[in-house]
């Protein structure tokens, strides 16, 4: 089994079907073990630990999705974080020569090996969590903004690039807010962040104590009246 090969994925779970994990499609959703966050509001926190084994093997996944060819539109890798995973290039080539568009979710943690995906990609989910100074109190792992903030820059670059040809990258960029991790103020700012950098659909999700460690927020949500919604082509409230 070669290290760099699908085989070689943790693969904590699939997920058969889904109508939400990639806007517009009907999609199955692969979720990779490992993350090097661990995020305060974190709806997955079982698949933080990168040394814990996968759940069910590549050949399973595979022989699903051979199973599906003209009946889904793309396959989603999720996590955790999947770019940890070396194996994901090559998952990424065997999902597209089945003919499923490749979606891909990633907070934007490892911009080096997040580059060299965007070509393989259809479709890309960024979470940008925080204005970067913010990071670690979402986080909890020391000045993570930079990363994302590279990784968002490549992401958008990559959009740019093939905005005018046949294969465009659909990107939509995500921030959950958290009452007691954003203020308006701040969401104000990471707002004209992104807009600044060339942003075109923001997706707010709302923070819901479902499936966390974090249990409800202490503070009332902030009010999302105030954000310059012009600026953006979409701004999304979930």
């Amino acid at each position: 089994m070669s290290p760099h090969g699908a085989d070689a994925l943790r693969i904590a779970g699939l997920s058969r079907f889904s109508s939400v994990d990639w806007p517009g499609r009907l999609v199955a959703t692969v979720f990779l073990q490992g993350c090097p966050w661990d995020c305060h509001y974190c709806h997955n926190p079982e698949l933080i630990d990168p040394r814990a084994p996968g759940r069910m093997p590549w050949s399973e996944v595979g022989g699903f999705l051979a199973g599906r060819v003209g009946m889904l539109d793309g396959v989603v890798f999720s996590g955790g974080e999947p770019t940890l995973q070396r194996g994901l290039p090559d998952a990424l080539d065997r999902v597209r020569g089945l003919g499923f568009g490749a979606g891909l979710h990633t907070g934007g943690a490892y911009p080096g090996l997040l580059e060299p995906l965007l070509p393989r990609l259809d479709g890309i989910g960024l979470d940008i969590k925080a204005l970067p100074d913010d990071y670690e109190t979402v986080t909890g792992r020391g000045p993570s903004g930079a990363a994302a903030l590279r990784s968002l820059d490549l992401v958008l670059d990559e959009q740019r690039r093939r905005a005018a040809t046949a294969r465009p990258l659909e990107v939509e960029v995500r921030t959950t807010v958290h009452p007691d991790l954003i203020d308006p103020g701040r969401l104000g700012a990471l707002a004209d962040l992104l807009a600044e950098r060339g942003v075109r659909r923001w997706a707010l999700q709302r923070f819901r104590a479902a499936g966390t460690r974090c249990g409800p927020a202490r503070g009332a949500p902030p009010s999302l009246e105030g954000l310059p919604r012009t600026r953006f082509s979409e701004l999304i409230v979930r």
